[in-house]
């Protein structure tokens, strides 16, 4: 068993900062997840011991501001682990400085592997850290197999736990991150809501609404800290690019680039490349599956920098994603998003009229640019508490 305790708590230098006042929890009726009291079984929560688990680099991005914000209370002691469900060194350490979040005190080195594989070892390598800290509450992010296993090991334990992006659905259950969502949904006493019609979701469920709380979206108030430095980095230009002509591509799920999809993406994206530059940071094992080819018109570049790629994507003419988070960043950055899915379980991008659904059919990415020729200009406001504070209001909540 892989358990270390090998760094010390110490944010780098010009990490983001997370340390904008506190903000009142919004107004309500006292059955209003947007103004409920937690569960009672949190109620006793004073003097909180709080283990957060990581495991994504995606979700370091929506737990950094949480760390930072429970890491101020008073009566508060963070402790964080991370999984290494997604680990490399460069990109972790990446994430660490200009996220500004604490080394972790456990890692758990579960590497890949399949969905039972990698949920099995997070519940093995978990259960004797929980033992031995005996945290009041867990929290756990997101939708992947650490966030399941991690609110599986601590509900056996008899250990609290606390779920950020609650009751997203994209009513999709060949996706494993949907039933990742739903279960850790209900083994989870307190549940923190990005967008309203996860209230409505929870609800159909049975969920109670006293362990809803309406927050808001803390991946927000990552932008929000980093905003003046990745606006200023120029990622662009760098590359070559001028800002808002091009198309930035993020594609990742196994379904488009571990088969004959991503061919059929590459040709289209390079018709798309006739009308406009197109820019797609590849990773390393789908550059593998590309086999050296290339494509006219598309720019093959390595990984990014969050910063960077914060930079890429709010200079953008448009971005084309199969990424949740992506939907989010665009619809917060206001720039028109395209998603090669048939589904989302973030509707609140499409009602902000920032994204488009695709559908799972590459050819469908030629008519990028006519789309945008003909599409209306999105509204200018932000969904409800995408307003950087979201996570002060979960904070508050673990201790009221």
């Amino acid at each position: 068993m892989a358990l270390s305790t090998p760094h010390v708590n110490r944010p780098p230098p010009q990490a983001a900062d997370f340390s904008t006042p506190g903000v009142a929890t919004p107004t309500g009726s006292a059955r209003d997840p947007r103004n409920s009291p937690t569960s009672a079984s949190l109620h006793r929560l004073r003097a909180v011991r709080i283990l957060h688990v990581v495991g994504t680099r995606p979700n370091f991005v929506k737990m950094a501001p949480l760390i930072g914000a429970t890491g101020r209370l008073d009566d508060a002691h963070n402790l964080l682990v991370h999984t290494g469900q997604h680990y490399d060194g460069a990109m972790s350490d990446i994430f660490f400085g200009e996220l500004g979040v604490p080394r972790p005190d456990y890692m758990l080195q579960v590497g890949s592997g399949s969905h039972a594989a990698q949920t099995a070892r997070v519940l093995e390598r978990l259960e004797p850290v929980l033992l031995d800290e005996r945290p009041d509450l867990v929290v756990v992010p997101g939708d992947v197999n650490s966030t399941l296993a991690a609110a599986l090991c601590a509900s056996k334990l008899g250990i609290a736990v606390a779920h950020l992006e609650s009751g997203l659905r994209s009513f999709d259950r060949t996706m494993p991150e949907e039933t990742n969502r739903v279960l850790t949904d209900h083994v989870s006493e307190l549940l923190f809501l990005h967008s309203e019609e996860a209230i409505e979701n929870l609800r159909d469920e049975g969920i109670g609404e006293q362990a809803m709380r309406f927050v808001g979206n803390t991946m927000i108030d990552t932008l929000v800290a980093l905003e003046g430095r990745f606006r200023a980095r120029g990622a662009a230009r760098s590359l070559g690019a001028e800002p808002g002509s091009y198309l930035l591509v993020t594609l990742h799920r196994p379904a488009l680039v571990d088969g004959p999809l991503l061919e059929a993406a590459m040709e289209r994206l390079s018709e798309v490349g006739a009308a406009m530059p197109v820019l797609f940071p590849v990773h390393p094992r789908t550059r593998k599956m590309l086999a050296g080819r290339e494509y006219p018109g598309v720019r093959l570049v390595d990984p990014i920098g969050y910063l960077d790629f914060l930079s890429l994507e709010a200079d953008a003419a448009a971005v084309l994603t199969d990424s949740g988070g992506i939907q989010e960043e665009t619809t917060y950055l206001r720039v028109p998003c395209f998603t090669l899915r048939d589904n989302t379980e973030r509707p609140v991008t499409l009602r902000a009229g920032t994204n488009t659904l695709l559908g799972l059919d590459p050819a469908r990415i030629a008519s990028i640019p006519e789309r945008l020729a003909r599409r209306p200009e999105p509204p200018p406001e932000a969904p409800p508490l995408w307003d950087g504070h979201a996570a002060e209001r979960a904070a508050d909540a673990i201790v009221d």
